[in-house]
């Protein structure tokens, strides 16, 4: 199979949690790496994510020498990373009033 890695990088304002982690994670920047492998068969490209992984510590980390790769699901970060909008879109709100 032929695979791709995708990297992005997801940003926390405030400490979050995903169950493929040990602890609480601080608010920054994260990146995020997702296999993906090619479809087979069909008569154009296409590619499925067949896994998703988080690098620990967030990249603004002081303490860059102690990283490391973190399987993740996929959806669990996607719902994480709404949570985050949605608190900080109501702090934003609050502070306007």
């Amino acid at each position: 199979m032929n695979t791709r890695t995708k990297r992005t990088t997801a940003t926390f304002t405030a400490p979050f949690a995903l169950s493929g982690l040990d602890e609480i994670q601080p608010p920054g920047d994260y990146a995020i790496d997702e296999d993906e492998e090619l479809i087979d068969g069909l008569s154009w490209l296409a590619y499925r994510r067949v896994a998703t992984f988080i690098h620990l510590p967030a990249i603004s980390s002081t303490d860059r020498v102690k990283s490391q790769l973190v399987a993740i699901d996929h959806s669990e970060l996607e719902a994480a990373m709404r949570q985050d909008e949605d608190q900080e879109r109501r702090t934003n709100r609050s502070i306007q009033q």
